[in-house]
């Protein structure tokens, strides 16, 4: 009779033990409904806000349907995902903008400057997308990615030896345009195709000509920027101080770039490059960091 009770009473406990874990997971699923909802909500309310705000500045409503992504338009995630370097930051719980915007002119830029200012939400400037740390197109907090992507204009000018670069071109695409129009003009920056104009010359710019030409700072001219205001300035507008900032300083820590001009240099028409591949066991080691003189070997 008491093995009865004690069976009875255990079922009973088990009973009430699967109840209460069932109410307490219909209560976390419901929570997170309510967070998913709120964050679903706060998103439109920003997006909604952002594109009235362009309404105000006048910028043609065919226009803000082609530039401005919501986390509802389907291209979103394209649009997101098309310059992600770095797959770290390529994952579900990666933070997510609320709203994207690739302008094709600079009256775009000025204006997502100065809506994003207008409604408190943190700008994100993103070029080529090869910021391995995910800092422009990241954030803890709310915010807008600037994409520049379509702002890659390549103009070269042979006879002043300059050309005007848009900020998302990148540097394949620099070379290709300099290349079509003369064979002994180059210009001192990276190797990676990918890298765009934007990022790579406002965070100073090196590569294989450094020794001869030193950085692709070095070799700015003009530039044109956004600042906070939303007013595209170039060098004589911007002054001395702001242009040397943005050689160097990071573009984005003092506005938008817009588009650099630069000054090309001599090149050979031809030129010979060569790889040597050595291994530890073959003295590596000593064509990297050779022996002073007079030091013998053990």
């Amino acid at each position: 009779m008491y093995e009865t009770q004690l069976r009875r009473m255990e079922r009973t406990i088990q009973c009430f033990t699967v109840n209460l874990k069932h109410k307490i997971l219909g209560i976390v699923l419901e929570e997170d409904e309510d967070e998913d909802e709120n964050e679903n909500n706060a998103s439109d309310s920003v997006y909604d806000t952002f594109v009235q705000c362009f309404s105000v500045a006048k910028i043609p409503q065919s226009q803000v349907s082609q530039i401005v992504y919501g986390p509802k338009n389907p291209s979103f995630t394209a649009v997101l995902q098309s310059y992600i370097r770095n797959r770290r930051f390529n994952t579900s719980s990666t933070p997510k903008p609320n709203i994207i915007v690739t302008p094709f002119e600079a009256s775009h830029v000025s204006t997502t400057v100065t809506c994003a200012k207008k409604i408190g939400v943190q700008l994100k400037i993103r070029s080529g997308g090869n910021d391995y740390e995910g800092i422009s197109y990241v954030s803890d907090v709310s915010f807008i990615i600037l994409d520049m992507f379509n702002l890659r204009n390549v103009d070269v000018d042979i006879k002043d030896e300059t050309a005007w670069v848009q900020a998302g071109a990148t540097l394949g695409e620099l070379y290709y345009s300099i290349w079509e129009k003369s064979k002994v003009h180059g210009y001192p920056a990276g190797v990676c195709p990918t890298v765009a104009v934007g990022g790579h010359l406002s965070d100073g710019g090196y590569g294989n000509m450094l020794r001869k030409y030193g950085l692709s700072v070095d070799h700015i001219v003009d530039a044109q920027v956004v600042d906070v205001q939303g007013r595209v300035l170039d060098r004589a507008a911007m002054g001395e101080d702001l242009f040397w900032a943005i050689r160097g300083g990071g573009g984005a820590s003092f506005g938008v770039i817009l588009a650099y001009k630069i000054q090309l240099v001599p090149v050979p028409p031809i030129v010979t490059i060569f790889h040597v591949e050595k291994f530890l066991d073959q003295n590596m080691t000593e064509g990297v960091f050779p022996l002073p003189r007079g030091h013998a070997k053990d």
